[in-house]
């Protein structure tokens, strides 16, 4: 099987990550990596000089024979610049969340099942070892049922200006709890405030109400003091506690519960019982999401299988944030859920060349820490922040 060939589009933050998994593979080639900022570029380039580098998105789909493309840029430009790969014949990984509306997902996930393409999200946590190993707890029925999911996301900064903090962050939290629960809500209702910057929410929660009673609730923050990554699943006889911001102990699995009386004549004799029994803390492996998550790409494709985080998928996530918009537009009132609905774009989208050929500078130099420098944060899975220099900069965190 001959390798196939890969091309990386965006090198802010998250870009050197991608580049730095997808060289390497075995079974790929990473053949040229394109942004606008030619410093961030050059710098790439000395690291990493066998690799092609260019300013040029219209010559690296048309002159570098690839076979799939890797989209780390701007929310607004995932759409356009996963839209002109498609069409160019190329694979497509888009990071989250796939685009900035749901119409702009059903025609991209439209594209790729006409042209017999793989078209993938990069719900970067599914792939992470604590949250599989959550997922085969809750699937053995060692908790019990799910009673409710709390998450808090939380972090000071980076402001955003064209999405708000539950499109930033709240991705991650939506696309675990939508894994662990394997459904889609029924109702979702959405409060928040924009403290800092007019219209751009930077403090949320975000609410999702789905069958048998199970809730999820979902903190987003641009503007907490701490990094927060947390989540609390509550089942009817055993809590996890998944603590990602943990070194070692990501996972703990508390036996506790609240019982009631099987039978009461008079509430004199309602009592209710709390159970206390041992904490433990499950063994995971320790490995790199973003590396596995790179690899599933490549065998998806070389096998002709469906993502985990297919482009399907992808849109059921943006559904639910199309929806949370709504509510936050109506003061948090809760918004019916429709999986098959097409509303309309409740991010702002910009118009994007193809010909790209020089830096348009959005906001400071792309200098600075939202750069990154390609050597990732260890595990793969944590807070992603905005290269802020250009267009097609990386913005997925």
């Amino acid at each position: 099987m001959k390798k196939l060939n890969v091309g990386v589009v965006g090198c802010g933050y998250w870009g050197p990550n991608l580049i730095r998994n997808f060289r390497a593979l075995g079974d790929c080639k990473l053949k040229v990596i394109c942004d606008l900022d030619e410093k961030r570029l050059q710098h790439l380039k000395n690291l990493y000089p066998e690799v092609e580098a260019t300013t040029n998105y219209k010559h690296m789909l048309e002159n570098c024979g690839l076979d799939a493309v890797v989209i780390a840029t701007a929310v607004r430009t995932h759409h356009p610049l996963a839209k002109a790969a498609l069409m160019a014949g190329k694979h497509v990984f888009v990071e989250k969340p796939l685009a900035a509306s749901v119409a702009e997902s059903q025609e991209m996930n439209a594209l790729a099942r006409e042209k017999g393409l793989v078209l993938m999200v990069g719900h970067t946590f599914l792939y992470s070892a604590p949250v599989r190993k959550i997922k085969e707890i809750v699937d053995r029925g060692d908790i019990g049922e799910i009673r409710y999911i709390n998450a808090r996301r939380l972090n000071l900064g980076l402001y955003q200006k064209d999405i708000n903090v539950t499109w930033d962050l709240a991705p991650h939290d939506i696309s675990i709890v939508q894994y662990i629960l394997d459904d889609l809500p029924l109702t979702v209702n959405c409060q928040g405030t924009a403290h800092v910057t007019p219209g751009i929410e930077d403090v949320t929660t975000l609410c999702l109400n789905f069958k048998k009673e199970r809730t999820a609730i979902i903190q987003s923050s641009w503007l907490d003091p701490r990094k927060v990554r947390e989540m609390t699943i509550v089942g009817s006889k055993r809590m996890i506690v998944y603590d990602d911001v943990a070194p070692l102990e990501k996972i703990r699995i508390y036996d506790a519960r609240v019982e009631t009386p099987p039978r009461y004549d008079t509430f004199a004799e309602f009592q209710y019982a709390y159970h206390y029994g041992d904490m433990y803390v499950p063994y995971v492996k320790q490995e790199e999401p973003l590396k596995i998550e790179c690899q599933h790409f490549i065998d998806c494709i070389n096998h002709n299988r469906t993502p985990l985080t297919s482009g399907e998928k992808g849109m059921e996530l943006v559904r639910v944030l199309e929806a949370a918009s709504t509510s936050l537009k109506r003061g948090g009132a809760p918004v019916e859920f429709n999986p098959q609905a097409t509303t309309r774009t409740v991010v702002p989208t910009a118009n994007l060349a193809i010909q790209i050929k020089t830096p348009a500078p959005a906001n400071g130099n792309g200098n600075g820490h939202a750069n990154g420098n390609g050597n990732g944060n260890g595990n793969g899975a944590g807070h992603r922040k905005n290269g802020r220099g250009t267009a097609i900069r990386a913005a997925a965190r």
